[in-house]
């Protein structure tokens, strides 16, 4: 984050260290296959309404900062989904979801909510990012739309390999909360 972050940054923070943050004595696997021992919970640490606006505020006011413009926010369900709603609700832009297997039956679509078109501008989000997988499947599935990907914004990161995965890609990553910001240990490039 910035060297002063602004007071809905330390709202949202306050929130995901007190709340999202569990520190474990028995190390647990964490999606990328890594052991750790610092948990976080992103969902149960926005699981009010009050506290969705909280982060989701900070993570428009991040996008904005960042020049990242957007007409869309989602990501990988289910991740991403409280944090796609709460983006939107708060920025009034619409919202997305991208199935991790495609509907089996009606219109058979990987992506729910606003149907994207080619050219349209999205923000991909997730609650917590370890490598960025599950964000660059998501990816794959929206530009595969047509859509265009303008920046992503995990609530947290939890090491370095996302943002070089994405500056890849050419696009601009920013983390809300990192884990320098947590004080945690941050996963490793295999």
């Amino acid at each position: 984050m910035t060297a002063e972050p602004s007071s809905s940054w330390q709202a949202a923070f306050e929130l995901i260290a007190t709340r999202g943050h569990e520190r474990r004595d028995e190390p647990f696997k964490l999606a990328s296959g890594q052991l750790s021992h610092d948990y976080i919970d992103g969902k149960y640490a926005i699981d009010t309404g009050e506290r969705l606006a909280i982060v989701s505020r900070a993570v428009a006011e991040l996008a904005a900062s960042r020049g990242i413009e957007f007409d869309a926010v989602g990501g990988l369900t289910m991740g991403a989904d409280p944090l796609a709603h709460g983006v939107a609700m708060v920025t009034g832009k619409a919202w997305f979801s991208v199935r991790k297997e495609q509907k089996q039956r009606g219109r058979e679509q990987w992506i729910e909510g606003t149907r994207l078109e080619p050219g349209m501008r999205v923000l991909l989000v997730d609650d917590v990012i370890s490598t960025g997988g599950s964000t660059e499947i998501a990816f794959d599935r929206v530009t595969a739309a047509g859509a265009v990907v303008t920046g992503v914004i995990p609530m947290v990161d939890r090491g370095e390999i996302a943002a070089k995965r994405f500056a890849a890609r050419d696009v601009p990553f920013a983390a809300l909360v990192t884990y320098r910001d947590l004080g945690i240990e941050p996963v490793k490039d295999a």
